[in-house]
């Protein structure tokens, strides 16, 4: 078996072939995508000038859009401009930076979803103490804990999957580097990478969705105990949208990363990747500001504001 350096460039065979049916989806997927990044970005815009949503709550969904809009920049430009030009290769340095910012982005997500689940325990369970137990340092302590676990496990995988010799076929059967794609790749020996990247995502994945199990099952018992019909009823639309959220990320993740290898398939891969790379970023600004009516208030009061202006 010829080995194959890591000087020379992969090719990402990528989603889409050039038919009408697939340029179709192409340009569905580029739909999506250019829509995610507008509400995310409207939604930060809404989080920083409305001082009703200056709270830890808002803060972290501020992050989560944050990483949902990177997370879109780091896969689908590269994607687009693969499919549109046909130049289908990339870099041994261009896909260990995808792989790094994907993970990164990936595994910060885990555990700011956690802190969010861990803010709405505390604002359902103990109101009162709100402002102690959830404070701004608190906050602020979660919200780089995230970004530093998300960008030691991405560093700590890239290098490692780029460690390895690579066999003479140097297709990537994906629309961008992921490492357990690329592993497939590898001419040595990955069990022990395999399995280490394996307790990684046992740690990444459900530790952090354990503590979002726990927070809401805590909720739940709280809510059910509410006198107040509007209470139980504000309670359940608030945490119903962190737990689609939640679910939708998770589910996929879990789906990718945690199958026995037997199971796996390059197109299910590819399919579930672009769920939870694509379309997942933008349902979360669309279930948070549909099911939540300070976002939906600062929404019209922006666009109140637009309006005014417009007509001096």
């Amino acid at each position: 078996m010829n080995i194959w350096n890591t000087t020379s460039d992969f090719i990402l065979l990528g989603l889409f072939h050039h038919t009408e049916a697939h340029l179709f989806l192409f340009s569905m997927v580029l739909t999506i995508a250019f829509s995610s990044l507008m509400g995310n970005a409207l939604m930060i815009l809404l989080i920083h000038r409305d001082v009703h949503l200056h709270t830890p709550m808002y803060f972290l969904l501020s992050q989560l859009s944050l990483m949902d809009m990177m997370l879109i920049s780091t896969i689908v430009p590269k994607m687009a401009a693969d499919y549109l030009s046909g130049k289908k290769s990339i870099s041994p340095a261009g896909c260990g930076l995808q792989i790094f910012f994907f993970i990164t982005l990936e595994g910060s997500e885990c555990f700011l979803l956690a802190s969010m689940s861990y803010d709405r325990y505390v604002a359902v369970c103990h109101p009162l103490r709100y402002p102690v137990l959830m404070s701004w340092q608190l906050c602020l302590r979660m919200t780089v804990g995230s970004w530093s676990l998300g960008a030691a496990d991405g560093l700590m995988q890239a290098a490692a999957t780029l460690s390895f010799p690579f066999c003479g076929a140097h297709e990537i059967n994906h629309f961008f580097c992921e490492a357990p794609t690329l592993v497939r790749l590898a001419c040595a020996d990955t069990f022990v990478f395999e399995y280490v990247m394996y307790i990684c995502c046992v740690l990444m994945l459900l530790v952090p969705f354990s503590l979002i199990l726990i927070s809401y099952s805590l909720i739940l018992a709280a809510v059910l105990q509410m006198r107040s019909r509007e209470a139980r009823k504000k309670a359940f639309a608030t945490c119903s949208s962190h737990l689609s959220v939640v679910g939708l990320f998770y589910g996929a993740a879990i789906f990718i990363y945690m199958r026995p290898k037997s199971y796996r398939s390059a197109n299910h891969d590819k399919i579930v990747s672009v769920f939870y790379t694509i379309f997942t970023p933008l349902l979360n600004p669309v279930i948070y500001s549909m099911r939540n009516n300070e976002v939906k208030g600062a929404l019209r009061k922006c666009m109140g504001q637009c309006a005014a202006l417009h007509h001096k």
